[in-house]
């Protein structure tokens, strides 16, 4: 009895074996992005704008500082007195410089009477005019020197910074005193040595967008770069800012912004993609998972090219327009693995 009870278990356990079905693996969700050509080039920098017009003054004589009239942030027309030394010691030189161009003008006026009479020679004559002509040019620099111990602003302006005080004693160039353009139209930042094929050709534009005008974009135009990095920090690249309404758009010296950059992208039939489709295994290599027509993952590898705006990159080889490529989760997909697009 217990063998026949056996033989009938083993037969039902085997039916049930037989009539069961393995669970399908399932299918994962991902979003795709569709490569697109990338015509042109988009990159952000950081920027700032600096003044127009702005001059670190100084004296151009030594001297003792007799008054500087002006503050830190103050506002000032152009020919505003700024700073003047003890003229004292320069009135001196101009009395005396005064004096001996004075009596040099008599003698030459007398000599030249003395020769129309001939009562002496044309040498003597020609001596009395060039000692005239050194007194008056000495008389003249002293003059000028007179002139230079006031500073006066040579635009109107803000004073950005005093550098002395009252009745401190300087030397001839020591800076006095900074005196900035409040409004500006100008912007620089540092572009990577990679940027300067782009800043070459003339189809390149840029815009600027200030953190103080959010949604307010300028067009601007390259004015200037330095083709030098002494410190390897990046070029230097000065714009200047197209058709600004500075009536309504204030830009002061000093305002942080972005810039960015539309360039022609040098390498033909390539795409851009988000970083975030990048899968860049630890075993090493750059891939990407293209989506074919039957909704299965395909790794491909790519050759990555520049930074595309602030999240997209360019593929110069690997994919091509109108690729379906997995934009999330591309580190938990396998070879040939079943997909559903997320819409």
């Amino acid at each position: 009895m217990r063998p026949f009870f056996l033989f009938l278990l083993s037969l039902s356990c085997g039916a049930c074996r037989s009539g069961s079905v393995a669970p399908s693996a399932p299918v994962r969700p991902v979003k795709i992005a569709v490569a697109a050509e990338a015509s042109a080039i988009r990159k952000d920098f950081a920027g700032m704008a600096t003044p127009d017009d702005a001059v670190t003054l100084a004296f151009k004589l030594a001297g003792q500082v007799a008054d500087i009239p002006v503050a830190q942030g103050e506002s000032v027309v152009r020919g505003e007195l700024l700073a003047e030394l003890d003229p004292r010691d320069v009135e001196l030189q101009v009395s005396a410089t005064r004096s001996a161009f004075e009596e040099a003008r008599s003698r030459q006026q007398r000599m030249q009477r003395l020769l129309e009479h001939q009562a002496v020679s044309r040498q003597e004559a020609e001596a009395a005019r060039t000692h005239f002509a050194q007194a008056r040019s000495a008389y003249d620099n002293a003059l000028d020197l007179l002139k230079d111990t006031k500073i006066k602003a040579p635009f109107p302006g803000v004073i950005e910074a005093t550098y002395v005080d009252n009745y401190q004693r300087v030397q001839a160039g020591e800076a006095i005193l900074r005196l900035v353009d409040p409004h500006t139209t100008t912007v620089k930042f540092t572009m990577p040595e990679q940027g300067l094929r782009a800043l070459a050709d003339t189809a390149t534009r840029f815009e600027v967008a200030f953190d103080n005008y959010r949604g307010v974009r300028f067009a601007a135009r390259l004015k200037d770069y330095a083709r030098t990095s002494s410190d390897a920090s990046g070029f230097p690249v000065t714009l200047k800012l197209a058709g600004v309404d500075t009536v309504r758009y204030d830009i002061s010296p000093g305002m942080s912004c972005t810039v960015t950059m539309f360039s022609a992208d040098p390498v033909p039939d390539a795409v851009s993609l988000p970083l975030s489709a990048i899968y860049a295994p630890t075993g090493g290599g750059t891939y990407v998972w293209v989506v074919d027509a039957d909704d299965r993952v395909e790794r491909r590898e790519v050759t990555l090219g520049e930074l595309f705006g602030s999240d997209r990159v360019i593929i110069d080889s690997g994919v091509g327009p109108g690729d379906r490529v997995v934009t999330a989760g591309v580190y938990r997909l396998q070879p040939g693995e079943q997909v559903r697009i997320l819409k």
